[in-house]
């Protein structure tokens, strides 16, 4: 399977944490960062894994902490948003399976071999259930199927967990919608939102997976980093 990364943003809400160093490269230990520590889990359960990471903010550091993955630069981090960051990537997006990752996503061992590391035959994101309150991106759905996906819900079924999963066929469509956004300007969106687009615009088939009974955090907030070292403290 292919795992394309997300790590360009700057991590402003973390400021001044993130003045010196990107929040994917937040040490969890000595030794490990919180995207090492994501790298080494799909290495682990995934043996035939081609990564890619997609760098912006503080790119070198990140390209000197990690082995064996591609590295994709997006010059125009500061203009612009993941669906640009995607877009640098979009030649990788023909693949039979694709996973994208934000690269501020802590999650347990269990999570990762169970779902994120599984193939799928359709689009997919994975969502929590049990945030009902305060999420970042959240997710509305009806039956077995996305509704719509946005920040401005007052109410939802569960917070988006940073991770979407893709068939070959659904990645390409995504693909076309991504290039049809970023020639309109919309470069300032994230890439979700292509997905977004084509469920109003085609009734296009996205699904989901409530990970409720995993541990997992999206590192935003000093908070966050505290629970991102006890899902690592826990297996190590």
């Amino acid at each position: 399977m292919k795992y394309i990364f997300m790590v360009a943003g700057k991590g402003s809400r973390l400021q001044p944490l993130t003045f010196q160093s990107p929040k994917s490269m937040f040490k969890l230990d000595k030794k490990t960062t919180v995207i090492k520590r994501m790298v080494d889990l799909i290495k682990k359960h995934d043996k035939e894994a081609d990564i890619v990471v997609v760098t912006g903010h503080m790119h070198k550091s990140i390209e000197a902490e990690l082995e064996g993955v591609t590295f994709i630069n997006n010059p125009f981090y500061e203009v612009t948003n993941s669906i640009a960051s995607l877009w640098f990537a979009r030649n990788h997006l023909d693949a039979e399976n694709i996973v994208l990752i934000d690269g501020d996503i802590v999650m347990s061992d269990e999570l990762v071999r169970d779902i994120v590391c599984m193939p799928t035959d359709r689009a997919m994101v994975l969502l929590d259930s049990s945030i009902k309150n305060n999420g970042d991106y959240n997710v509305e759905i009806s039956d077995e199927n996305v509704l719509v996906m946005s920040k401005d819900l007052d109410s939802y079924f569960g917070e988006y967990a940073g991770i979407t999963k893709l068939d070959r066929t659904s990645a390409l469509r995504m693909r076309e919608e991504m290039d049809l956004m970023v020639e309109e300007g919309y470069y300032d969106q994230w890439y979700e939102n292509a997905l977004v687009q084509l469920i109003f615009k085609e009734d296009f088939k996205l699904f989901y997976k409530d990970i409720c009974d995993y541990d997992w955090t999206e590192v935003d907030c000093v908070s966050d980093l505290i629970h991102a070292k006890n899902i690592h403290v826990k297996e190590y």
